[in-house]
This record gives C-alpha cells, sequence and structure tokens, in this order.
C-alpha cells in the first residue's frame, strides 16, 4: 500500500493574490489610451460620416445624397477611382513580387535585402505634397529630367499633353508608392517557402514548373491577392498625393469630397461629401474584409 503524498505546504514569503487575474484593470489601463484614440479618429468620424450621408441641410432624412452618388460626375468620379486603384494595384503588385522574389533569394543577412527593406519602409510612406513635389522637379514642365531629354535629345515630354496632371499621372505616381508597400507585405510570404518543399519537388523528378504550379503557386496566391487587395484600398483612400498634384478638377472621389466640403463648386453640399466619404468606406471595407479573409487562408502555411 502506497501512503499518500503530502502536498507542500505554501510558503511564508509568497505573496498572495498575484494571479494572472488579479488586476485586470492594469490590462485595462494600458488599452484604454488606444481605445480613446480609435474612438475620436475612427468610430467618431465615421459615426458622422453616416449621420450626415442620411440628412439633408436642415437635418431631415433623406436619400437624396445618396441617390446623387449614381448621377453625373460623382458616378465618374467613382469609376476614375476604381480603375485608378485597380491599375496601381496591379502594377504596384506585379513590380513588388519581383522586387521580393529578387530579394528573397539572396542572403537573409545581406546588404540588398537590407537596403530595399529600410527603403520600402520609408518610401512606402513617401506620399502628399513632398511626393508631388518630387516628381514636378524631375518630370514636371521645368523638371530635371524633362529639360535634359529636350535639351540634349530634343523630346519633349508633354507633346501630347500635361499627362503628369491627369490620370496618367496619378498612375505613375500612385505605383511609387505601391511597389514598396507590396514588397512589405509581400516579402514575408516569400520567406515563408520551405526549402524542404522544393527538395520534395526534385526528388520526385519534378522541374521548377512543376513546383510552382502545385506547391509554390497555391501557396503564394493568397498571399498574392491578399496583397492586391490591400494596394487597392490604399490607393482608393489617398488623397494628399492627388490633391498636391491636380489643382483644377476633381477627377477621384477623394478630391470630389473635398470640393463638396469645402463648397468650392456649390454651397450646401457637405452632406454630399460624407455621403461621397459612406460610399468611399463601403468600398473599402469590402476589400480589406476580403483581405481579412485572403490572409487567414495564408497564415495556414506560415
Amino acid at each position: 500500500m502506497v501512503a499518500p503524498v503530502a502536498a507542500p505546504a505554501p510558503r511564508a514569503d509568497a505573496a498572495p493574490g498575484r494571479g494572472p487575474g488579479t488586476r485586470p484593470w492594469l490590462a485595462w489601463l494600458v488599452v484604454v489610451p488606444f481605445l480613446v484614440y480609435v474612438g475620436v479618429f475612427l468610430v467618431y468620424p465615421t459615426g458622422v460620416v453616416l449621420a450626415g450621408a442620411f440628412q439633408d441641410a436642415d437635418g431631415a432624412f433623406t436619400l437624396e445624397n445618396l441617390a446623387a452618388l449614381g448621377e453625373g460626375v460623382h458616378r465618374q468620379a467613382f469609376l476614375r477611382s476604381v480603375e485608378l486603384s485597380a491599375w496601381t494595384a496591379l502594377l504596384g503588385a506585379v513590380f513588388g513580387a519581383l522586387l521580393s522574389w529578387a530579394v528573397s533569394v539572396g542572403r537573409p543577412d545581406g546588404l540588398p535585402r537590407r537596403v530595399v527593406v529600410a527603403g520600402s519602409g520609408v518610401l512606402a510612406q513617401f506620399g502628399g505634397v513632398p511626393l508631388a513635389f518630387a516628381f514636378l522637379a524631375t518630370v514636371g514642365f521645368q523638371g530635371f529630367v524633362t529639360r535634359l531629354l529636350k535639351d540634349v535629345f530634343g523630346l519633349d515630354l508633354f507633346a501630347g499633353g500635361a499627362w503628369l496632371f491627369e490620370m496618367p499621372g496619378l498612375v505613375l505616381v500612385y505605383t511609387f508608392f505601391q511597389v514598396p508597400l507590396m514588397v512589405i507585405v509581400f516579402l514575408p510570404a516569400l520567406d515563408g517557402l520551405r526549402p524542404q518543399w522544393r527538395e520534395a519537388v526534385d526528388g520526385l523528378g519534378g522541374t521548377a514548373w512543376t513546383y510552382w504550379r502545385h506547391v509554390g503557386g497555391p501557396v503564394l496566391l493568397p498571399a498574392f491577392l491578399g496583397a492586391l487587395l490591400l494596394l487597392f484600398a490604399n490607393a482608393f483612400s489617398a488623397y494628399a498625393t492627388a490633391a498636391a498634384l491636380v489643382s483644377q478638377g476633381s477627377p477621384i472621389v477623394p478630391l470630389q469630397i473635398r470640393g463638396a466640403l469645402t463648397g468650392e463648386v456649390l454651397l450646401g453640399q457637405e452632406n454630399v461629401g460624407k455621403a461621397l466619404g459612406l460610399g468611399m468606406v463601403v468600398v473599402v471595407a469590402v476589400a480589406m474584409s476580403l483581405y481579412a479573409l485572403l490572409h487567414r487562408r495564408f497564415a495556414r502555411w506560415q
């Protein structure tokens, strides 16, 4: 018969009540500033936009603001915004993926990788007035490259019109910060490809095409599509760069909102601007929801 083992007596110097759930208010003390920030700068503005989109100038309920989104310049602005976002997202995703692949095949601690990653972190946030000025100083009417090509080679970049201040120019400028963002988002997915998978394919007599067709491609596809949606939402919601570059007209939705809120064209259009903002919120929310679903699927391979 085995004698029962007595449980050790608690230490006299052990501090009582030090369990993980003893002081939950400490955790809330850390979270509260973040919640306040989100509430002031995200939840409250979204509520103002949502309420104003269904009100007229007198504060009465109306659907005319939402109906105006499908008419005339507002509909064209949404179509151009979607077109601009789609083109820049596609170009940024393709070139960013190629750059990410070129970096991933090198040494993990090599200088090229560190330079590209550090530069991407900076350039992905480089927008607004500084980016617009950089392009104006480079390929503007009197830009360095423009004058160099015209004086040395006789080439006029603006022979066909002021393309830099129209949709082609916005595509070029937006792609400048879309490519580094793609590198930041997609490079971890490439790093997640395990060398053992390639070795297994080679051991079974497969080719490089076999590996990318049946292993690498299916694993990277959700991450690529998710990054594509993220780039689309990033371009669709961008404002400062277009506002600094386009001084006349409002070809995209963010500039339409600026015109409605400041009364540049018509007075009393503030609630129409809020309806435009609500439309942008819906589009970005759908894109980010799809991105979250694709990211969850890719996370299984990490």
